[in-house]
């Protein structure tokens, strides 16, 4: 499998690659990790099985359009595609060092910011809401219906840990978070076994909570926790392993805020390039609910107690 690896990455780089040596580094928990290197190069290569190809795929593609911004640092995706029984992308290599300084950590939320004022360059019509007036019936659709833009989405799905991301392009936030982010979520926890009595509640309410807010679709990162963020030892600001999608800019915020929370000198530089609307504060609770179902699905125990606290909060 390496030396088809090493052909491929070759092929790409139109520059000969022969591994000389190869390490086990940590990957997540969801893939395995491994440092590659030969004379002068050095690559990150991450392995699942063939049948994952596609999470790897929707990475590769997230990377590209995120470096597309020319805003914030991110790996290069190199190559990736399947080898026997295993499926596998290989990245820029990028050496990160120990905690950074305020400086960097400020300069990640500056640039955060400018990435997320970048738009859906050419979002599709999506049929949504009823027109009174309309009499547009197009091949099945309800009578009434209208066309407008899908702004919140993305191409494709993707993945949020190793759990299917559920991207169909809508133009509505409330119903997107609602329908392909928090019911999805509850949907599989359902058959996980979850119980979270006033699931069915929440989806009612949140509409409710969202009335009148319409933030600005933005590219987001979609996991960015501290794990998946931090500064090279040259001290440049990097974002890793995203789940990719065109949202509500605060579900990046707000993840940041889950475990931990990152420097304060990062709040500082996003806030001097895009301040956070009124209101953030209430809605990070709801847009934190879905990793913390997430989490549920990966991983069960005590995140249903967990999510469940979360859940009679906010429906009060």
């Amino acid at each position: 499998m390496w030396d088809k690896i090493s052909a491929r990455i070759s092929e790409v780089t139109g520059n000969k690659f022969s591994i000389d040596n190869r390490r086990s580094v940590s990957g997540g928990c969801i893939n395995q990790g491994y440092y590659i290197s030969s004379s002068c190069r050095t690559y990150f290569a991450k392995i699942n099985q063939a049948c994952q190809i596609a999470m790897f795929e929707a990475e590769a593609l997230g990377l590209q359009q995120m470096r597309a911004t020319q805003t914030i640092r991110v790996p290069q995706p190199i190559c990736w595609g399947t080898e026997g029984n295993s499926a596998y992308i290989v990245l820029e290599w990028l050496n990160l060092g120990r905690g950074g300084s305020d400086l960097a950590w400020e300069e990640m939320g500056r640039k955060l910011a400018e990435m997320h004022k970048y738009t859906p360059p050419n979002p599709p019509l999506v049929r949504g809401g009823e027109d009174p007036n309309s009499t547009l019936v197009r091949g099945g659709e309800e009578p009434n219906s209208i066309l407008l833009r899908g702004v919140f989405g993305w191409d494709i799905n993707n993945t949020i840990g190793s759990t299917v991301q559920m991207n169909n392009w809508t133009a509505n936030w409330a119903e997107f978070w609602a329908e392909h982010r928090i019911g999805y979520q509850l949907k599989l926890a359902k058959r996980r076994g979850g119980h979270f009595p006033q699931g069915e509640r929440l989806l009612d309410v949140i509409p409710e909570l969202l009335a009148g807010y319409e933030p600005q679709p933005s590219l987001v990162h979609g996991d960015l926790w501290g794990g998946n963020a931090g500064v090279t030892s040259a001290g440049e600001p990097v974002i890793f392993d995203p789940a990719t999608y065109f949202g509500d800019r605060e579900v990046d915020i707000a993840m940041t805020e889950l475990f931990g929370g990152f420097a304060p000198q990062f709040y500082r530089g996003y806030n001097q390039v895009w301040p956070l609307d009124g209101g953030y504060e209430q809605r990070k609770t709801l847009y934190n609910l879905y990793h913390i179902l997430n989490h549920f699905n990966l991983f069960g125990g005590s995140y249903e107690s967990q999510a469940n606290q979360i859940i009679n909060k906010i429906c009060g």
